[in-house]
């Protein structure tokens, strides 16, 4: 039993290093470096000038919209990847099967395309 906790020490002493360090950093931040901010570097920083509005103001959907339709054609991609490299050992059945994934995808992208998902305006 004592061998087995043996093994885990060098776990336990990164643990304690990396808890101290981000304790003492931060501590030693503030006693070396001295802290008088004065109203310029308090100051609001919006391009040089004050906001217009609050900053809470509802957006539009579409905003969301083609964030959303970003990450599903990254996933694609993201997929795409480790299927080109192990093309060569999954053979045929690999390839029909990203080819049936690409047609849903396609589908998909042709459906929004048609109800304008991708439209600004």
């Amino acid at each position: 039993m004592e061998n087995l906790l043996v093994e885990y020490l060098p776990i336990l002493i990164f643990i304690g290093l990396a808890v101290g360090l981000a304790v003492i950093i931060p501590i030693a931040s503030l006693i070396i470096v001295p802290q008088k901010p004065d109203a310029e570097k308090l100051s609001a920083y919006e391009c040089g000038f004050d906001a217009f509005e609050d900053a809470r103001i509802k957006f539009d959907v579409r905003f969301y919209l083609v964030a959303i339709l970003f990450i599903i054609f990254d996933l694609e991609v993201a997929f795409l990847f480790p299927w080109a490299v192990s093309l060569g050992t999954i053979g045929v059945f690999g390839f029909w099967s990203m080819v049936v994934f690409l047609g849903i995808l396609t589908v998909g992208f042709i459906y929004e395309w048609r109800k304008g998902a991708l439209e600004w305006e």
